[in-house]
C-alpha cells in the first residue's frame, strides 16, 4: 500500500458555528458570492442569518441562486459570470451537494476564458484542468456527499444528458463551516438520501480497493456501523441534533480523503449511477440506493470473502467459510432492507425508469469512464453487458 494525503481545508464544526460566517469569509475576501439552490434556505432563515453574520462582519455579497438538485453547467457558467460581474472573490456555498460542487466549478471558472464544460470529464480527449480557483467557503445544509471538504465537484449538462465530475488540488475549499443545527428541517426522503449517500461513498472503496488495508477497512466499517445507528434517528425525528451531528460527521469523514487512503478504489456505482440521474434528474442518492444493492450482488460472484466481511462486520452474520457467497448475499440482502427502512427505493421501477434505455446507459457510462481494455473501472471490471444485467436486476 503506498499512497500520498493531503486535505488543506480547515474544517469548522459543531451546532451553532453559522454565526462565525462573517469573520471567516473576511479572512479570503472582501466581497462575496453566495450560492444557493431551491430556496430552502431562505424559507427556514438559515440565509438571513449568513447574511446577518456577513453585514457584521463589513462583508459586501451578491447572489447567485436556483442551483438544481443535478446542477446544471448553465447555472453553473451563470454563477461565474455573476462573480466577475460584481468583483467577488470568495464564493460561499451555502446549500447541499449540488449547490457546493457548483460553487467549486464556478470559483475557477471564474478564471477560465472557455467554456466551464471543458473542465468536466465526459470522455474528451484533452479536459481543461483547472490550476486557480476563488476561495471557496462550504457551509452544508445537508448531511450526504462530503463535498464541503473535499476536491470533486459532479457536473450535470442537459443538453447532451451527460454528468459528470473534475477533481483537481484548486477545488479543495479553503474553509468547510459545518453547522449541524441548520439541518433538522431537512426532510426525510432527504435525509434518507443522505446516509445512503454516505455510506456509498465508503462501500466503492471497501469493495472496489486494493488488498491489504485493514486499517481502512476498519475506518469504512466505521462509518457505515455510525451511519446506521443515527441515521434512522435523524430520519424519525429532524430536530434530534445528536443524530444530525453524528451523520453529518460522518458523512465529512467518509468522502473528505481519509477513509479511502491507499485503496485507490474505483466508483462504479457512482458513475452509472451519474448516467441514469443525467436522463431522468432523479436524485443521485436515491439513484445509488438502487443501483449499489444490484451491484454488490454482481461484485460478490467474483470476490465473495469480501462481502462475507461486510455481511459478518456490519450485521453480524455467520458464514460458512471466507468464501461463502450464500453468506455474502445475506449481508446485501440485510443491507438493502436497511435501505428499504429508511424510506429510499431499491427498485428502477419506484424511480419510474424502465428497460427501455438500459443499453444506453451502459454505452454513455463507458463513454465517459473506461480503462484501457474498454471496461468501467471497478473489482471486477464491468462490460457493457455487465452493466446491462446490473441494472436489469434492479428493475
Amino acid at each position: 500500500m503506498k499512497f500520498e494525503f493531503h486535505n488543506p481545508t480547515h474544517l469548522i464544526f459543531g451546532a451553532g458555528t453559522l454565526s462565525k460566517l462573517g469573520e471567516v469569509v473576511r479572512r479570503h475576501g472582501q466581497k462575496a458570492l453566495i450560492v444557493t439552490g431551491g430556496g430552502s434556505v431562505k424559507r427556514n432563515g438559515t440565509f438571513d442569518r449568513a447574511v446577518s453574520s456577513l453585514k457584521a462582519a463589513g462583508m459586501a455579497f451578491a447572489e447567485c441562486d436556483g442551483v438544481e438538485p443535478n446542477p446544471r453547467i448553465t447555472t453553473v457558467r451563470r454563477g461565474a459570470r455573476i462573480a466577475q460581474k460584481e468583483g467577488c472573490d470568495v464564493i460561499i456555498a451555502l446549500g447541499g451537494g449540488s449547490t457546493m460542487d457548483a460553487s467549486k466549478v464556478m470559483a475557477a471558472a471564474f478564471y477560465y476564458d472557455g467554456d466551464p464544460w471543458d473542465m468536466i470529464y465526459h470522455g474528451q480527449p484533452d479536459p481543461h484542468i483547472p490550476t486557480r480557483a476563488l476561495p471557496i467557503i462550504t457551509v452544508p445544509t445537508l448531511a450526504a456527499t462530503g463535498s464541503e471538504m473535499n476536491m470533486g465537484a459532479v457536473i450535470s449538462n442537459a443538453e447532451t444528458k451527460e454528468k459528470s465530475f473534475v477533481q483537481t488540488e484548486c477545488l479543495y475549499p479553503a474553509v468547510a463551516l459545518v453547522d449541524p443545527e441548520i439541518t433538522v428541517s431537512v426532510p426525510k426522503d432527504q435525509t434518507a438520501y443522505g446516509v445512503c449517500d454516505l455510506i456509498t461513498h465508503v462501500t466503492e472503496g471497501y469493495f472496489n480497493g486494493v488488498d491489504g488495508t485493514p486499517l481502512q477497512d476498519r475506518f469504512a466499517e466505521g462509518v457505515i456501523l455510525t451511519a446506521m445507528e443515527w441515521g434512522p434517528k435523524a430520519v424519525a425525528d429532524g430536530n434530534d441534533l445528536e443524530a444530525r451531528t453524528q451523520v453529518q460527521w460522518a458523512s465529512i469523514v467518509a468522502l473528505n480523503g481519509w477513509v479511502n487512503a491507499g485503496t485507490n478504489g474505483g466508483f462504479p456505482v457512482h458513475m452509472i449511477e451519474h448516467t441514469l440521474s443525467a436522463y431522468h434528474d432523479i436524485a443521485h442518492a436515491a439513484g445509488l440506493a438502487v443501483v449499489n444493492p444490484s451491484w454488490m450482488r454482481f461484485a460478490a460472484a467474483y470476490r465473495p470473502e469480501k462481502f462475507v466481511q461486510f455481511a459478518g462486520r456490519i450485521f453480524g452474520l455467520k458464514a460458512k467459510g471466507p468464501e461463502d457467497l450464500d453468506g455474502a448475499l445475506q449481508g446485501i440482502d440485510r443491507f438493502e432492507g436497511f435501505l428499504k427502512s429508511i424510506g429510499c427505493p431499491t427498485r428502477l421501477s419506484e424511480l419510474n425508469i424502465n428497460d427501455a434505455l438500459i443499453t444506453r446507459y451502459a454505452q454513455d457510462t463507458l463513454r465517459i469512464i473506461h480503462d484501457k481494455e474498454g471496461n468501467l473501472p471497478g473489482r471486477p471490471p464491468m462490460t457493457g453487458e455487465d452493466i446491462v444485467g446490473v441494472l436489469r436486476a434492479a428493475l
